[in-house]
């Protein structure tokens, strides 16, 4: 189950066999300044992910906004998510709904150039 509002999206989802894996996350997210990187989102991820307590912040400046998707898997198999879930596809929609809010919200335009280095 996934739901998406502005500037909130919640996953989860309850194991169905042993080897199955249980997830209950929220990630807000808001507009932020950072001295150093300039523009961006602030993230918020929090919830339980196997019954544990997971709470994480991070700040993408604006040309990496975007890619917030890679920051919440990894964080997702640091707390026990394995590989071949940790990119919690099923929720795809909801993410592009999020994509579209963050690109709305940065004034991002398609085609607007990035710096690749940020992505090493």
């Amino acid at each position: 189950m996934a739901t998406f509002t502005p500037g909130h999206l919640h996953i989860e989802r309850h194991a169905l066999t042993k080897s199955d894996v249980s997830y209950n996350i929220h990630l807000d997210y808001a507009l932020a300044q950072d001295p150093a990187k300039g523009k961006g989102m602030s993230f918020t991820m929090h919830g339980t992910i196997q019954g544990k307590d997971l709470s994480e912040t991070f700040f993408l400046p604006r040309d990496e906004a975007h890619n917030f998707a890679r920051n919440v898997t990894k964080i997702a198999e640091k707390y026990g998510i394995p590989k071949a879930l940790s990119s919690i596809g099923s929720v795809h929609k909801h993410y592009d709904a999020m994509f579209a809010d963050v690109r709305e919200q940065l004034a991002i335009q398609p085609g607007e150039p990035i710096n690749p280095e940020h992505f090493e």
